[in-house]
């Protein structure tokens, strides 16, 4: 709901039946989704190649073609190794036209983000929007810009956040200028039209303590307002961030053997799943999407969200989905069990959430922290390096 705005995101079991590469991501189905398991059996006989990531050899294992056996908790590493491989071949190394096209019309990838300098060193900070570039327009500072490759120019797209309380009705995914009515065709990156290449510091939490990636993207320089403004793209922050390679120097990852933040070898010491298997998963995982037309699939259970910050381990299997374009296809996508995305029983805060407290004296326990402390489970959540 985070992400999507939406809570009933994904579709009906049935749609696995159509999916031509499925994960099943700490999701055990013959016994959590007992009624459905038989449309994942069935996917199999007609052809789908099955891969089960889970710490034990679980019902759902003797399902796939492939067991990730993976150290509980630590998903978001083997997401991000993904993810890695995934833009590095299949975004830099070769432009895929389709995940190109996917990108520019259904993420926020194109947008342009504002970069505050300090010593030298950059920083993401908002959205450019329509209120910096001199639109004068409704909600102009909830109303992101893209740069238009049609026009030379900057473009407000329909469809943003803007779009869907200025009662212009028109909040949709047509690629088109609010204002103008253009064609909008946008750009994903500034590489190739930069002023500089510069150093982004990007925030990095470890086990070793908390500490800050400094990589290397390509810069724009806009004079707006008077005012000498630095941006770049979603696209090249999520590039710098996943440390692939552009051949801009910096920190990114000379190769996936590299122990950098996030390939594959870096995910291996966490994980405990071999680099060799990371990367044929991600291959075979977008290339599937690739001959398919993006059904490539990924069923997501509970496992992976029985942890604390466990929405960021969410957000970065679930970039794996939106890069192959597999979000919104028949038998690709997202297909978590809606209901259970949360750490906590609704009573650890719906208090705060509600203003209960407004209402008489509510005797509520968190409940997650009485059965954490109580049952000891403390004594189990060191995870070894």
């Amino acid at each position: 709901p985070q992400i999507w705005g939406d809570q009933t995101d994904v579709p009906e079991s049935s749609d696995w039946y159509n999916s031509g590469y499925i994960i099943t991501w700490g999701s055990n189905v013959p016994l959590t989704r007992t009624p459905d398991a038989h449309f994942l059996a069935e996917a199999r006989y007609k052809g789908a190649k099955v891969i089960s990531i889970s710490p034990d050899f679980a019902e759902s294992s003797k399902f796939a073609d492939d067991w990730l056996s993976i150290r509980q908790g630590t998903d978001g590493a083997l997401a991000m190794a993904m993810g890695h491989v995934i833009l590095q071949e299949f975004y830099v190394n070769q432009e895929t036209e389709r995940f190109i096209e996917y990108a520019k019309q259904y993420t926020d990838f194109p947008f342009f983000v504002t970069l505050s300098k300090e010593n030298g060193v950059y920083t993401a900070g908002r959205f450019l929007h329509a209120k910096d570039i001199g639109r004068q327009t409704k909600n102009d500072q909830w109303k992101p810009a893209v740069w238009n490759e049609q026009t030379g120019a900057f473009a407000i797209p329909q469809g943003t956040m803007g779009s869907r309380w200025d009662g212009q009705q028109k909040w949709n995914l047509h690629m088109i200028d609010e204002d103008t009515g253009e064609q909008i065709e946008p750009r994903l990156s500034v590489l190739g039209i930069e002023d500089e290449i510069g150093m982004v510091r990007i925030p990095y939490f470890s086990n070793d303590g908390n500490k800050v990636l400094e990589r290397n993207l390509p810069i724009k320089k806009l004079d707006l307002n008077g005012e000498e403004t630095y941006v770049t793209t979603v696209f090249d922050l999520i590039l710098a961030n996943y440390g692939v390679n552009r051949g801009i120097g910096g920190q990114s990852a000379a190769s996936y053997d590299d122990p950098r933040p996030f390939t594959p070898a870096w995910q291996e010491q966490i994980t405990g799943i071999k680099r060799e298997a990371v990367i044929q998963i991600a291959r075979e995982f977008a290339q599937n999407a690739i001959d398919t037309d993006g059904r490539s699939m990924i069923i997501v259970g509970a496992g992976i969200n029985h942890w604390f910050n466990s929405d960021t381990i969410y957000r970065a299997v679930l970039n794996l989905v939106l890069l192959v374009g597999a979000q919104g296809v028949n038998g690709g996508g997202w297909a978590h069990y809606v209901g259970q995305e949360k750490l906590r029983p609704a009573e650890g805060w719906q208090t705060i959430a509600t203003a209960k407290d407004w209402e008489g004296v509510p005797k509520l326990q968190n409940g997650t922290s009485f059965f954490y402390f109580a049952t000891d489970q403390w004594r189990y959540e060191d995870q070894p390096i």
